[in-house]
């Protein structure tokens, strides 16, 4: 399949409940991952997670799919066009 570069970005608004799901979903699709930046807001009780990524659109619709099942998770992603 054919990889492209992308970004998910993945906003945590309970990072108590939420946080240890998220944590093991993105280790599970961790090969992908290419960076991986994630700042805890804690007045406003959420975690800000941005992903740099190189996968495939298949992959990238696990990973995402994935994370908008969970309660309290919002995810928005883009690839680039690719060749």
């Amino acid at each position: 399949m054919d990889k492209r570069i992308g970004f998910v970005g993945i906003i945590i608004e309970n990072r108590l409940a939420a946080a240890p799901l998220v944590n093991q979903i993105l280790t599970d699709f961790g090969n992908m991952i290419v960076a991986r930046v994630g700042i805890p807001y804690r007045e406003k009780n959420c975690s800000v997670i941005t992903l740099i990524v190189d996968t495939s659109t298949d992959d990238m619709g696990a990973l995402t799919g994935k994370l908008g099942l969970v309660k309290g998770v919002v995810v928005k992603s883009a690839l680039n066009k690719g060749k």
